[in-house]
């Protein structure tokens, strides 16, 4: 760990160099991501991260100084800032007076497949809102999906607002950009999982499905849904029911609906199995 440094400026090269961290561009050049907030960077803290720059202010040091302590020494670089110079480096209207950066690489793997077939997988196709990203995450891993594949037109799975959304779940979830979704489905299905999409001119509900079975659900973008392609690739088509007043479902809730499902059935199986 390097002796703490104190930035006041904000032409600092440090500074400009984090801040090229709020776009798609700077995170890949750098080969980082950014964090925000002392909820985030203890749940990479707790998920033994090493952080490659930690930056503080000194109000923030005060009042977290055991954790200030604990990323201290995982970190590569650590720096004090003034209250103005972190503003300027937080995505965020209000940071609480904590950020942190990460190797990207360590978090984001280029292989589309996970090592064994998961039990329960979700595919994302050209979702545009970090918001739902973050907040299927947390579901996700509230239900115990086991591997998140997401298009390369879907935002970025590092983005700053995902991260935010994800409520610390982002770090326990296996996840990664595939660029041939339609290829991925047909190597799931090889591998004996169903593939469930939803669509509201299908004829079953979603909960008539038996999802003992391994199973991954495919969701679309949030205006314009699901592509023909990958609709036509589905073993299962599935409805949401819902009342005709209401057009579509967001597709956070959406997700969150299935996975659900999901989570009663096998609970339930293993309930009756003892």
């Amino acid at each position: 760990m390097s002796r703490p440094t104190l930035i006041t400026s904000l032409q600092n090269p440090l500074v400009k160099e984090i801040r090229k961290l709020h776009q798609t561009k700077g995170r890949r050049e750098q080969n980082r991501l950014l964090i925000e907030g002392t909820h985030l960077i203890e749940t990479a803290y707790q998920a033994n991260c090493s952080f490659t720059i930690f930056v503080y202010t000194n109000d923030w040091q005060a009042k977290n100084s055991l954790l200030w302590q604990q990323v201290s020494q995982c970190s590569e670089h650590c720096v004090q800032v003034s209250p103005e110079v972190l503003s300027t480096l937080a995505t965020t209207v209000n940071p609480d007076g904590a950020i942190a950066t990460l190797n990207r690489s360590q978090f984001l793997p280029t292989s589309p497949s996970p090592p064994s077939p998961p039990t329960l997988g979700l595919i994302l196709e050209r979702l545009q809102d970090p918001g739902n990203l973050g907040t299927i995450m947390r579901t996700a891993v509230a239900t115990g999906v086991e591997a998140l594949w997401v298009s390369e037109d879907t935002v970025e799975l590092d983005h700053p607002k995902v991260l935010r959304a994800s409520a610390g779940s982002w770090f326990h979830l296996p996840k990664t950009t595939c660029p041939d979704l339609p290829q991925l489905l047909t190597h799931l299905q090889q591998q004996g999982l169903q593939v469930i999409a939803t669509l509201p001119t299908a004829q079953q509900c979603y909960w008539d499905l038996d999802f003992s079975r391994p199973s991954v659900f495919v969701l679309g973008n949030e205006g314009n849904g699901l592509s023909a392609k990958l609709t036509a690739l589905a073993d299962q088509r599935v409805l949401i029911p819902q009342r005709q007043t209401v057009e579509s479902l967001n597709v956070a809730i959406a997700a969150s609906v299935l996975l659900y499902e999901v989570q009663r059935q096998r609970w339930q199986n293993s309930q009756g199995s003892d």
